[in-house]
């Protein structure tokens, strides 16, 4: 790599890159990328099979058991070993295929959305996936794209980068070419561009010098990692781990001081408290969460929303707040010039015409207003004609105008400054308007008949830019310190009529408990009429200019009760967010533009379009390949199927396990014996472990997806004590009937207690899985299948001679396998009986 790049001239860095102004040669590039690797920092990294297999093993419960496996072997005790390490294989080989496949699900939904560049290679200009860019490269980038990787600027035109992400300089950059000392700082190489750094206007060409893990953005990575925030879910199954760990270290210390009082082998008690431990612990989460939100990203994907990031789904699901702008989502986003009209509100050519000149010259950010302007204007037989472009000032979002400035034909020697953008802000650099009667001053008057014209056209529904100009003798160039003294021309009026279905997909969103907000940089009258026609109230509405006087107090007390945010701009779309959040809302923020990246970024989840600017849809967490409401609806549904699914088998798993481990934990100082084998408690776990890896294709009641869902660790809690304590009753009840009723020995008292404990967590999953009487809410068909095979397993197990021996199981009495279920069915009834007065006591 070449130290301090930024100092070289354009000439000396192609020729060190050993490259051209027309690129590397397609072969030199695919030898390039082989000898630098892909141009990727982490994020997403894709893990080869074995490595996938290894992590499988990687967990303290399972180390701990192959530690407790060796120490067997060391001491001769083969088959206890041998079962151990098989039983293990066999939950690591079950988590492995089902996280293999959800990844490979995943991976091949996001290699749709795998970011693009344009980048010359033998002269040629194509598209690659950014991951293949390699140093020596020329890439094209153009406003809203995403910096592949850190490179010197060859060419640029009105290039504003943002690279807050690298500096924390809120302000764009301008980028141009030229050459800066080699000790300048990254806020000082103004002809550099980086990686995750994005263009806000214009164009550049830059010639790659390093890629991946060489780049600043790469650096930052490799010291302080590249992961994304966590989401709310992730804290929550972080704290339930944690809470979880501390429960299974006071019972299995306990168990294992009990085991050493009463004279236990120390091996025995070992292997059974780590049994112990393995029984709490639902080892399968990291298996379950991942095929879950698999089948959800697959699910989503079938109805046009693709995830990039999976934790987004269950975020989705808890979403209470969404916040969208307007156009293209609540209007047809099929933008029309319907008219051009003047000072008297007359159909005017003239503001037609420089409209046309500013729109068909303008080169900075691309937008559906300018392809209405020129796609009018041609319908027309306008041209550019003998018009030239000498200079831009693109647009940009403090401004939020955009000017042009033409040589005039019919004036030599003079150039035209044509300036078009928002209504306000065109309006604040005019000093004259242009009449029937020729040029007059911008009078106080006259300014209030223009504000009277404009609301009128705002309130009709019409979308308002503003036209005006100024003549330079000799100019040839302008700045921004030109746009004053301007001369209002007239109005530019454009229909986006709201989508016909709107009102309704609004209805069924407010219907799952989630309150629309438009947030559009548009004016209030217009926005206030898309408003009426969605059946948003327009009445409650907070402007720009009234936002920014406001504390953030006093925002996070106005935002819930507005829904229509009006004139606002980049940085107050994301003071609404935060708003928002500090009142306890999950919030979705829809965007497809530059100015939307910071928050799309910040929302809980970042929804844009397969069409937007790369910097929005790289920002965002889902990407909706047609932009539509509706398609959200049923994101949200199939997020809350996802969120309920996965906190069934958590609620579910724990509580089981948790009223076995209490239970066996009690039996441990009352009997003489301890009540089951490691090996028999490892294979309980492991049965009962298969059907719950079905449940991310269970159904879910339809009143669980009525409103959002949110993730409460408490609540975890209380359902682990009650349901697991009820499990524990009616263990105990089994201890006494099993040693006092029917006196069984050793090996009897196992395989009954292992064939009631099984019998019970398949049982519990089909009692608990609904809020529902169980016969009344249709378990999934995997669930429901794989729970009657598991059921036929352990009824079977006890007959069959290999396991005896294997297993120290002892073929039961029929009295006593008829003890077995009648037991079991007076606990599935109990715990529909608890299951009642503990929802009933929660709603």
């Amino acid at each position: 790599m070449i130290d301090a790049y930024w100092s070289l001239p354009a000439e000396q860095a192609l020729k060190e890159m050993q490259s051209t102004a027309s690129g590397l040669e397609p072969a030199e590039a695919q030898t390039r990328l082989g000898r630098f690797g892909p141009n990727t920092v982490g994020g997403h990294e894709r893990l080869s099979a074995i490595r996938q297999l290894a992590r499988q093993f990687r967990n303290p419960l399972a180390l701990i058991l192959i530690f407790g496996a060796g120490i067997s072997l060391l001491l001769k005790d083969w088959l206890d070993a041998t079962i151990i390490l098989i039983i293990v294989g066999g939950s690591g080989l079950l988590g492995f295929s089902q996280e293999y496949r959800a990844s490979r699900a995943v991976d091949l939904l996001r290699g749709r959305l795998a970011l693009r560049v344009n980048v010359l290679r033998g002269g040629t200009a194509q598209t690659v996936p950014a991951s293949e860019i390699v140093p020596g490269d020329v890439v094209q980038l153009s406003a809203g794209n995403l910096v592949p990787a850190d490179g010197l600027v060859l060419a640029a035109q009105d290039c504003l980068v943002t690279q807050a992400v690298l500096t924390g300089e809120s302000l764009p950059v301008e980028k141009s070419p030229g050459t800066i000392a080699a000790a300048a700082s990254m806020e000082q190489r103004t002809n550099t561009l980086f990686m995750q750094s994005s263009l806000r206007s214009g164009t550049a060409t830059m010639l790659v010098m390093q890629t991946g893990l060489q780049t600043e953005y790469g650096a930052i990575a490799r010291h302080i990692g590249a992961s994304d925030e966590e989401t709310e879910f992730t804290r929550g199954v972080r704290a339930f781990g944690i809470m979880l760990l501390r429960v299974m270290i006071v019972i299995v210390l306990a168990v294992l001081t009990i085991n050493q009082l009463q004279g236990r082998p120390v091996v025995d008690s070992l292997l059974f408290a780590v049994a112990l431990a393995v029984g709490l612990s639902p080892e399968m989460l990291p298996a379950i969460i991942s095929v879950t939100l698999a089948v959800g990203a697959r699910h989503l994907a079938r109805d046009g929303v693709i995830v990039r990031r999976l934790d987004a789904i269950e975020n989705l699901g808890s979403m209470d707040i969404l916040c969208t702008d307007k156009t293209g989502t609540l209007t047809e986003g099929v933008v029309q010039l319907d008219r051009a009209i003047d000072l008297a509100g007359e159909t005017s050519g003239q503001v037609r015409h420089a409209a046309f000149l500013n729109a068909s010259f303008e080169t900075g950010i691309a937008n559906p207003l300018d392809e209405a302007i020129v796609a009018a204007g041609k319908a027309a037989g306008l041209t550019v004609g003998d018009h030239c472009k000498l200079d831009e000032i693109p647009y940009d979002f403090a401004r939020r105008r955009l000017s042009i400035l033409v040589e005039e034909p019919a004036a030599p020697g003079h150039a035209r400054m044509i300036t078009k953008g928002a209504f306000a802000d065109i309006m604040a650099v005019c000093g004259a308007v242009r009449t029937e009667q020729g040029d007059r001053p911008l009078t106080q008057d006259i300014r209030q008949t223009i504000d009277a014209l404009f609301q009128e056209m705002g309130e009709s529904g019409f979308r308002v830019l503003a036209v005006a100009e100024r003549i330079f003798p000799d100019r040839t160039a302008i700045d921004r310190e030109d746009e004053t003294g301007l001369t209002f021309l007239g109005l530019l009026l454009f229909l986006d009529p709201a989508k016909p279905q709107i009102a309704q997909s609004l209805r069924d969103l407010a219907a799952l408990g989630i309150t629309t907000k438009i947030i559009s940089g548009d004016n209030r009258f217009v926005t206030a009429h898309v408003a009426r026609q969605v059946g948003l109230k327009s009445r409650s509405m907070l402007t720009g200019d009234r936002l920014a006087r406001m504390s953030d107090e006093a925002l996070r007390h106005r935002a819930e009760r507005n829904s229509i945010f009006a004139e606002i701009d980049p940085q107050q779309k994301e003071r609404i967010i935060r708003a928002l959040q500090q009142s306890g809302h999950a919030v979705g923020y829809l965007g497809d533009g530059i100015n939307d990246a910071p928050a799309l970024r910040l929302a809980d989840v970042g929804i844009s379009v397969d069409k937007a600017v790369d910097v929005a849809r790289e920002s965002a967490d889902i990407v909706l390949l047609h932009r539509d409401i509706d398609v959200i609806r049923q994101g949200v549904v199939d997020g809350r199927r996802t969120f309920a699914n996965t906190l069934k088998y958590i609620s579910i798993t724990t509580s089981a396990n948790f009223g076995n481990m209490v239970s066996m934990a009690l039996a441990v100082p009352l009997l003489p014996f301890l009540p089951l084998l490691p090996k028999q408690i490892l294979l309980n776990n492991f049965l009962s472990d298969i059907p719950s890896i079905t449940i991310s294709t269970d159904n879910v009641d339809p009143e669980q997806l009525e409103k959002p869902q949110r993730w409460h660790i408490r609540d975890v809690q209380r359902f682990m004590i009650v349901f697991g304590l009820t499990s524990s009753v009616f263990d105990l009840l089994t201890f006494g009937a099993l040693r006092w009723i029917f006196h069984t020995d050793e090996a009897s008292f196992h395989t009954i207690w292992f064939v009631i404990s099984l019998l019970t967590e398949l049982v519990v999953v089909l009692v608990l899985r609904t809020r529902r009487f169980s016969l009344h809410s249709r378990p999934g068909r995997l669930l429901l299948g794989t729970t009657a095979v598991m059921t036929c397993v352990c009824l079977i197990l006890p007959f069959a001679p290999v396991f005896d021996g294997l297993f120290g199981f002892e073929r039961p009495s029929w009295q006593l396998l008829a003890f077995s279920v009648g037991l079991v069915t007076c606990y599935a009834l109990a715990t529909e009986a608890m299951k009642r007065f503990y929802y009933a006591r929660r709603t």
